[in-house]
């Protein structure tokens, strides 16, 4: 069900995406399916079309590469996925791409490959992460104490951008332990464009296929939660979890 009057734009993880996102579901609002909405904003490389267009059996990652058309449902999931495309066409692209080539050299099977896999919980539930070195060693070690608490300062340093449209779906009713998978990207990056011309060259087919991934609970990070000031926050094992070798 499309429920677009409970997206809250204030959010600091809807602020890249805030201007496109208005503007689509103003014309939801008023009427317009989602891809009419989608295609009636701003240049993207693919247009988006009724889910009745994709033909039955096919694969829809496979018919959005030979047709240059998203199919699109009446729901947030597809909302947020458009709302993607048309913010980091390049990076979508390349996603795509990399399906579309796995496809045609295995089919589609019931489990995805190492590679589809990791394109997927990227596309899905990844997130961009630009920061002083200090916070990555402390995020890859899972020290959420040094990363969170300690640190803290640091994170006016930090650019945190969120890809994945399910993502942004579940953070429509934000939860604690909502978690991204993320990428680190150069410090030197500050622009959606040139995140989004950056990313699609880092998405290569052997490092990705390991899913060079860290896992973040988002709403941890300093600024965008205001439950993460209250003494004890950081406490909940279950959400802020110790690395393996300690639990």
């Amino acid at each position: 069900m499309l429920q677009l009057d409970g997206i809250d734009w204030h959010a600091p993880w809807l602020v890249p995406l805030r201007a496109v996102g208005q503007a689509v579901q103003q014309r939801v609002l008023v009427g317009c399916l989602v891809a009419d909405a989608l295609n009636s904003v701003g240049a993207c490389p693919v247009g988006f079309v009724r889910q009745a267009e994709l033909p039955p059996g096919q694969a829809y990652e496979q018919y959005i590469f030979d047709t240059g058309r998203v199919p699109t449902r009446e729901n947030l999931h597809d909302f947020f996925n458009g709302l993607v495309w048309l913010q980091f066409p390049h990076t979508k692209r390349r996603l795509n791409q990399l399906q579309a080539q796995a496809i045609a050299a295995d089919g589609v099977q019931a489990m995805r490959g190492p590679l589809r896999d990791a394109l997927t919980v990227f596309d899905e539930n990844g997130a961009v992460l630009s920061a002083p070195p200090a916070l990555w060693a402390a995020l890859r070690a899972r020290d959420w104490q040094a990363l969170f608490v300690d640190l803290r300062p640091l994170w006016r340093e930090a650019w945190l951008v969120l890809f994945g449209h399910a993502l942004l779906e579940k953070l429509v009713s934000p939860r604690k332990p909502t978690v991204a998978h993320v990428y680190q990207a150069p410090v030197a990056i500050n622009s959606i464009a040139s995140l989004d011309a950056w990313l699609a060259q880092a998405v290569q087919p052997g490092p990705w296929a390991a899913k060079p991934f860290t896992p973040l609970p988002v709403l941890g990070v300093p600024g965008w939660w205001p439950a993460n000031e209250v003494p004890g926050f950081y406490g909940d094992a279950q959400v802020f979890r110790p690395p393996r070798a300690a639990r």
